[in-house]
């Protein structure tokens, strides 16, 4: 059986590895959530590689793909563990440029720590519109500690809840933020587009392993 370990510190790598687990039951997942080092993970990109280096070397070279299920992660570091290994094979959890810019003004919820990566800096130049990003440092941890509230959603998003609002694409930039899709539908409505990643590692995922997956388990 295909060995695939889902790496994160927090309910994002929780999330995708049930995903990973609905669709493709032929592979064996292995979780490896450093939950005792999340907050050094999701504000610290030097720190958050050295630790991915420590929690992952255990694994490197007998499985047969690791994902790394963090955006902030994926962002600064995917090529920097392509490098350092190159006979396992690493993909990400990170943002993909759309193939067209989107028609709709567009909602970013993210992190200070992703915003401040050259990658982010140029995904948000090629969506050519004007984009409205929400830093939200506290939500992660609060996810992770079943905290974050709809209503706290809800008076976040406040300003762009009307039904005459001109955004109607989100892009989901921290993997936790998963967790808040049925509430997002809820608030704007189920023709919202959610950008969220894990279906684009799903597919990578697939092309990577040179499996078939259906992807029906997805929203």
């Amino acid at each position: 059986m295909l060995k695939v370990v889902v790496y994160d510190s927090g309910y994002g790598g929780e999330f995708f590895a049930d995903l990973l687990e609905a669709e493709l039951p032929i592979v064996e997942v292995i979780r490896v959530i450093d939950w005792r080092n999340a907050e050094k993970i999701q504000n610290n990109p030097k720190e958050a590689r050295k630790i991915a280096r420590a929690d992952l070397l255990p694994y490197i070279g007998r499985v047969d793909l690791i994902i790394l299920a963090n955006h902030l992660l994926t962002l600064t570091s995917l090529k920097f563990f392509r490098r350092k290994f190159k006979d396992q094979r690493f993909i990400g959890l990170g943002l993909k440029k759309p193939a067209s810019p989107p028609k709709k003004e567009t909602i970013i919820l993210t992190t200070k720590p992703v915003t401040r990566t050259i990658n982010y800096y140029n995904f948000v130049l090629h969506l050519k519109k004007r984009v409205k990003t929400f830093v939200l440092d506290s939500w992660p941890l609060k996810i992770d500690d079943g905290e974050l509230t709809e209503q706290e959603v809800r008076e976040t998003l406040s300003d762009y809840l009307d039904k005459d609002a001109r955004y109607q694409e989100i892009f989901l930039a921290c993997s936790q933020f998963y967790d808040l899709v049925p509430v997002l539908r809820k608030l704007f409505g189920r023709n919202l587009k959610i950008h969220d990643g894990f279906t684009d590692a799903l597919k990578e995922t697939c092309k990577t392993l040179r499996i078939r997956g259906s992807l029906k388990k997805i929203k």
